[in-house]
């Protein structure tokens, strides 16, 4: 079980939201967000509606204002709790439909220019737990939610290209 609350203005204050599920419309409850405070469980937040627009990962911790989440604005509209799990694995792919030359990981990646010799992954399957891809090295860029199932494309996982820096298990440590 997971909880976030969500603040409007900057450093904990002004109107505030408790969640602790997954919320696919979160404009009724506030109309910015500047500062988030995560109490439990790990969080996939999305600048739109329906887990749709940038993605924002955050585990457990205090979020003073956006900038702290490596977020583009004060928009929240729908975040997700990411579930716990105790095994991670992956495969990525260097074309469509798992072709190509093919690589699994079990652990975080800061770099998959030096792992991997590829820039870009068009294919991936999440064989366990959940990961967190980026689109630069060392976790940064543009983040990507990635529960268990197959993404025979990049536009599957929702990106724009087929860039990835790096990847990350999704764990919490209570």
């Amino acid at each position: 079980m997971g909880k976030i609350t969500f603040y409007e203005d900057r450093g904990f204050q002004g109107r505030h939201y408790e969640c602790s599920s997954d919320h696919s419309n979160l404009q009724p409850y506030f109309s910015r967000c500047n500062s988030v405070r995560v109490d439990s469980g790990c969080w996939m937040l999305y600048e739109q509606p329906n887990f749709a627009g940038c993605q924002y990962f955050l585990r457990r911790g205090d979020y003073p204002d956006y900038q702290q989440w490596m977020g583009l604005s004060d928009s929240v509209r729908s975040c997700r709790l990411i579930p716990h799990a105790g095994s991670h694995r992956i495969r990525l792919y260097e074309r469509e439909d798992y072709r190509g030359q093919m690589v699994e990981f079990t652990e975080d990646c800061p770099s998959l220019q030096d792992r991997f010799h590829f820039t870009e992954i068009y294919s991936l399957n999440v064989l366990e737990g959940s990961w967190v891809l980026y689109e630069l090295p060392n976790y940064r860029g543009r983040q990507y939610l990635l529960r268990p199932g197959e993404y025979r494309r990049y536009h599957d996982w929702g990106a724009v290209n087929a860039r990835v820096g790096s990847l990350r298990r999704v764990m919490d440590f209570y």
